[in-house]
């Protein structure tokens, strides 16, 4: 296409990905019918951007319309084209090079550059995408899809409620061991001393006495994004979903496909047979494979930190993650608990399984009730005044010191797991006319990690933290082989065995006898399988001295744990069944969640020296 001149006299010219096209742009960052340029008898050439995902720009501006004049430079995609009169005759000039490549001989003596597509834009594929651009610089060209986007001028920002996306408030727990690894300059956007706390110890996922930190999965989200955007030469942010067969041909000419669109990823199933089948069976008690439902409500806890954790850990039915106290305390349902977890349309009078299966958040509304802005549906457990559902959502807000005004939404996920049997794979091999395309699961696409724990995001950031450094290792302009990432499915690997046996072990536990049962399955045997009337003497006694136990293990680590007093307050605002189901319950089983972690660094010697230099220059602020 390069010097190539397209007449525009008395004629429409169209630009997009699609074959139809007067001009033909086989570019990921190109809409399928992009833009045109028409005549108009009154005023002349008119460039009209034709709703396009990544926009046009003429000289450098992004427009929707623009009457053109001789010397205009227009951007499509990562091409660019010259407006100009020539022989009397208005033209089109292609330079068909990038813009990276167009930015003076400085940048292009740099090397090849990489072209990576990223499908799915949450905190995994925007880490990917910020590390790949701080480690290749000019050397990458990056693309990231997310259909939760949409545009806000030249800015790319997230879809609110309004507009189909009910952004994620959850509080995740944040490892020093993934946040140090992130560029100093994602770092310091993140960490604003008024958006994380450091509630939990360090252990052993923490580097030095970096302590994990509790964020809130939107904010991380909204932090990254905005460092995406200034990095528009080299970053290209679509909002819109990657569809695997609308971009099959643009794809040929990507080296990279990093999959990060999340564990029900629609991209991976359409390379399902290159990754190989999943399996499941790994993860099933009895040949049945085992599945946990958790009721999620948005709450604000009145208890400090320290109390909050202790009673985390003492069982296995709530876990409270807060910012704060203001956070998601989540519930382990019972198979029984789950039936009951519908919304009701209260003007059609049918039931709707919204809440389950999407899943929506039902937020309270001026009545009192919960209420899902998307299906028009209410929470049935919580208007039913008989419902046993909500009788016990209430002993866990009793339990971590919520009131009832300050319970404000209710959500849901399904949390199970599966083998991967490899990360990486060759999607296309490489011809004389294309590059070859590598494809790697990252994130919950990769491993969907049981929140028990709360390991997925932290499993989703190594993951991507290691393809970065296997990218920046290999690239030299040469197609890849699959030993260019050994270190990387290595390290995938050790990341699914490390998090998933955890996991596990946060879905069952193994009786006196050696028999493994669902922990699921002992809270429903505690709340319905026993007839006599539980001892409540006993029970307290039986909380007490294992929260004793937590405490003394603790208490070197975390400052300000609830002596014996507070604890017994606590527990005596809950009913009898309620102490029986949390004794039943167990508590978390410290000595298979704490141990060796999977170090990336291990498999990356040069590169973890980076990331060292980059820790100490952030330090100052990060030490709030």
């Amino acid at each position: 296409m390069a010097g190539e001149r397209i007449p525009v006299i008395g004629t429409k010219v169209t630009f997009g990905r699609n074959s139809e096209n007067t001009v033909v742009i086989p570019s990921l960052s190109v809409s399928r019918f992009h833009a045109e340029i028409v005549l108009d008898d009154t005023q002349g050439y008119v460039l009209r951007d034709c709703g396009s995902s990544n926009g046009t720009l003429v000289n450098g501006e992004e427009v929707d319309t623009r009457l053109l004049a001789p010397g205009d430079t227009i951007t499509i995609g990562d091409q660019e084209f010259g407006f100009e009169v020539a022989d009397a005759m208005e033209t089109i000039m292609a330079l068909s090079l990038p813009r990276s490549l167009t930015h003076g001989e400085d940048e292009a003596a740099k090397g090849p550059v990489l072209r990576v597509t990223i499908a799915g834009g949450g905190p995994v594929g925007l880490s990917l995408a910020l590390l790949l651009e701080r480690f290749l610089g000019a050397q990458v060209a990056i693309t990231v899809y997310d259909g939760r986007w949409r545009k806000q001028g030249r800015t790319i920002v997230w879809k609110d409620a309004s507009q189909g996306n009910v952004r994620r408030q959850q509080v995740v727990t944040v490892q020093s061991r993934q946040y140090l690894s992130l560029p100093a300059e994602a770092q310091a956007r993140l960490f604003d001393p008024d958006h994380y706390t450091e509630m939990w110890p360090s252990g052993p996922d923490s580097i030095g006495d970096h302590h994990p930190r509790n964020m809130r999965i939107a904010y991380i989200e909204d932090r990254l994004l905005e460092v995406a955007n200034e990095k528009r030469d080299r970053i290209r942010l679509v909002p819109a979903r990657f569809s695997a067969d609308e971009q099959q041909d643009a794809l040929t000419g990507q080296h990279v496909l990093a999959i990060c669109d999340g564990g029900r990823s629609h991209t991976r199933e359409t390379f399902a047979a290159k990754f190989g089948k999943a399996d499941e069976s790994i993860y099933s008690l009895d040949d049945r494979h085992l599945q946990d439902v958790v009721l999620g409500l948005r709450v604000k806890s009145r208890l400090s930190d320290p109390m909050a954790v202790l009673l985390t850990v003492g069982q296995n039915r709530f876990l409270l993650n807060s910012l704060r106290g203001e956070g998601f305390l989540n519930m382990r349902l019972t198979d029984a608990e789950a039936a009951e977890v519908v919304g009701i349309d209260p003007v059609r009078r049918v039931f709707e399984e919204c809440i389950a299966s999407r899943p929506c958040v039902m937020g309270r509304d001026e009545h009192g009730d919960f209420h899902c802005s998307t299906h028009s549906t209410l929470f049935l457990p919580a208007m039913i005044r008989s419902s046993s559902l909500w009788k016990r959502v209430g002993e866990g807000l009793r339990l971590f010191g919520v009131e009832p005004e300050d319970l404000s939404a209710v959500t849901s996920f399904r949390l199970d797991m599966v083998q991967r049997p490899r990360f990486t794979a060759e999607l296309l091999p490489p011809t004389a006319n294309t590059p070859g395309t590598y494809g790697f699961l990252l994130g919950d696409a990769a491993n969907a990690i049981h929140f028990w724990p709360g390991r997925g995001l932290n499993s989703g950031l190594a993951s991507a933290i290691s393809l970065a450094r296997s990218l920046n290792a290999a690239w030299n302009g040469k197609p890849f082989r699959d030993a260019d990432f050994l270190r990387h499915e290595a390290a995938m690997s050790m990341l699914q065995y490390r998090h998933k046996s955890r996991a596990w072990k946060a879905m069952v536990t193994t009786d006196d006898q050696g028999v493994t049962w669902a922990i699921k399955d002992i809270i429903a045997h505690g709340i319905d399988g026993i007839a006599d009337e539980p001892d409540r003497e006993a029970d307290t006694a039986t909380l007490l001295e294992r929260l004793r136990g937590i405490r003394a293990r603790l208490a070197k680590r975390m400052p300000g744990l609830p002596d014996d007093e507070a604890i017994l307050e606590r527990l005596g605002t809950l009913e009898n069944r309620t102490l029986r189901m949390l004794v039943l319950s167990g508590a978390w089983d410290t000595l298979t969640m704490g141990g060796e972690e999977v170090d990336i660094d291990i498999f990356y010697g040069q590169d973890s020296a980076a990331a060292a230099a980059a820790v100490e220059a952030l330090e100052p602020a990060a030490a709030h």
